[in-house]
């Protein structure tokens, strides 16, 4: 069997793997495994992934500077914790690469390689369901405040703000025509302690957002092609380099993106005042 053919029968396999993995029943499936600890580790990965920036970027940088070896052994660290649903879709992907094999159009590598490489995108398939909570953010942040909100911190603020002001329009001694009168015209006394129980509590709802973000994602994913390339840039990078991959993808890079945004959107407005 030649090269071409090869190619052809592997993405004949890869698109039967996506629509069944990754399509909107293969997706529900998947997501079963999301309640429980889940909800807690996709929080703890948000906080982790800056440190995943670093330490993948740094890992450029040896790599420019020829350290080969620390490059190497920083791309294999492991930042990020392991969630139920990348446990499920790295060991299906695990198969489905042992199967190719087994069929006489895969890839033979070891096994802590192939871990390696797919632990990178299974990590990839995360910084995807941030990139969605992100943008659903920024949407209720234009359509229910009129301002730019790409992340938590930005949203704290105006939805703080709001239950300040429906709480305040509601205890008003006088009713609540003449408290919105009031308070249209007053600023609403706003507490430290109000602003940290807000920012957890959306903490805590954009966690469960992000968790399930892939029940929507992936068929998405399935009809543009992305999963489908996605799997494919993997094959490719066992069958040339395995193991080899210390770059950083784009997914991992508009995330952070994003949380960069946030902070700097909000120390702008401190600085303005």
């Amino acid at each position: 069997m030649n090269r071409t053919d090869i190619e052809a029968r592997r993405q004949a396999e890869i698109r039967a793997f996506v629509r069944a993995n990754f399509g909107p029943l293969g997706a529900l499936r998947l997501h079963r495994s999301a309640f429980g600890a889940d909800l807690l580790r996709a929080p703890a990965n948000v906080l982790l992934a800056p440190f995943l920036l670093i330490v993948r970027l740094t890992g450029l940088l040896a790599k420019v500077l020829r350290c080969h070896n620390l490059a190497a052994w920083l791309s294999h660290r492991k930042v990020l914790l392991q969630t139920n649903v990348s446990r499920q879709v790295a060991t299906r992907v695990i198969a489905f690469i042992a199967d190719l094999d087994a069929k006489g159009i895969g890839i033979t590598v070891s096994e802590d390689m192939l871990a390696h490489e797919v632990a990178d995108y299974t990590g990839v398939r995360s910084a995807v369901g941030e990139i969605t909570t992100t943008v659903l953010v920024l949407i209720a942040g234009v359509f229910l405040f009129q301002t730019a909100t790409p992340g938590l911190l930005s949203l704290i603020g105006p939805v703080a703000e709001m239950r300040a002001y429906t709480q305040a329009v509601e205890d008003f001694p006088l009713g609540q025509g003449l408290g919105k009168m009031y308070y249209g015209v007053f600023s609403t006394d706003l507490q430290a302690w109000q602003v940290i129980a807000i920012g957890f509590v959306l903490a805590m709802m954009l966690s469960v957002v992000t968790t399930f973000a892939g029940v929507i994602v992936d068929p998405l994913q399935v009809v543009s092609g992305t999963h489908r390339r996605r799997l494919s840039r993997l094959l490719k990078r066992l069958d040339v380099a395995p193991g080899r991959n210390g770059g950083l993808a784009r997914e991992h890079v508009t995330a952070r993106f994003a949380d960069l945004s946030d902070i700097a959107l909000n120390l702008w407005r401190v600085i303005r005042g």
